[in-house]
């Protein structure tokens, strides 16, 4: 009896369209850390591409958001195939395709929070939801110190002539922010990135407060003993 329930609580995991995208987002995460050729990036962009557009397409109950997200993603990778392909000045393509990523993030995050914090039923599938929003807002605050770097590359102490921090590097140090543990040895140098990191703070800290009342708010209180 406990085995067949067992089972059945792994096969509805199974079945929910978040939990996909939440495997996904964990591989995204792990293979950019082993990923160090061009053909590698492209390879990675690719994918991040298709996942956003499923998470957009999943959430999303017309076609407006897929083809949002369609015109946001395929830009993105374009200019950054360019780039590392050697077809686009490098500054310029990776400041547009990064530009085109956030903003791509921006969408999906957004129809993805609507879909978790909807007034129905709280199910195991807007759980992974949830768990997959949090970690595109750490994805995304990295990609916007990533263009913050690309205009002030003095922002995170690099110095004229060294080479940029990497995309792990941010991501590390934005999710060091997003869950309130610190950034690291990266040193931020400038009011505006410091405000971007006070404003990643707040709003991991507001995340989770809100979806821990959300989920307090589904159980109906319990009836006095009179």
């Amino acid at each position: 009896m406990g085995i067949s329930r067992l089972q059945s609580s792994f096969a509805r995991i199974f079945y929910q369209r978040c939990f996909y995208l939440f495997i996904s987002l964990l591989a995204l995460m792990v293979a950019g850390a082993f990923v160090a050729t061009d053909q590698g990036r492209i390879l990675i962009g690719a994918t991040h591409v298709m996942v956003l557009v499923a998470t957009v397409a999943a959430v999303g109950r017309t076609p407006t958001p897929f083809v949002i997200a369609l015109l946001l993603g395929l830009p993105a990778f374009g200019f950054q195939f360019l780039t590392l392909q050697g077809l686009e000045d490098l500054a310029y393509g990776s400041l547009i395709s990064t530009s085109f990523y956030l903003a791509f993030y921006v969408v999906a995050i957004s129809y993805l929070l609507r879909y978790v914090f909807s007034p129905e039923v709280m199910t195991d599938d807007k759980l992974f939801g949830a768990a997959s929003a949090f970690f595109m807002l750490g994805v995304a605050w990295a990609i916007a110190y990533a263009l913050v770097q690309r205009l002030d590359p003095a922002a995170f102490g690099v110095k004229p002539g060294d080479q940029l921090r990497s995309f792990n590097d941010l991501l590390f140090m934005s999710m060091g922010y997003l869950t309130s543990n610190g950034p690291g040895d990266i040193v931020l140098v400038g009011a505006k990135v410091r405000t971007l990191a006070i404003m990643e703070q707040l709003f991991g800290t507001l995340f989770v407060a809100i979806l821990i009342a959300r989920l307090a708010g589904i159980y109906p209180p319990k009836a006095e003993d009179r």
